[in-house]
């Protein structure tokens, strides 16, 4: 898993804020990248 498949992801519908959110949490992606993602900021 990778910053470009989960905003393939999350673009498709297939990912919600919530998912993305656990990829930050798990060290996936940063907080700039789910930002990137979903248009807004991260909030633990």
């Amino acid at each position: 898993m990778n910053f470009d498949i989960i905003k393939k992801n999350y673009d498709r519908g297939l990912w919600n804020n919530t998912m993305v959110k656990m990829a930050v949490v798990k060290g996936v992606i940063t907080k700039e990248e789910f930002k990137t993602i979903t248009g807004e900021d991260y909030i633990a």
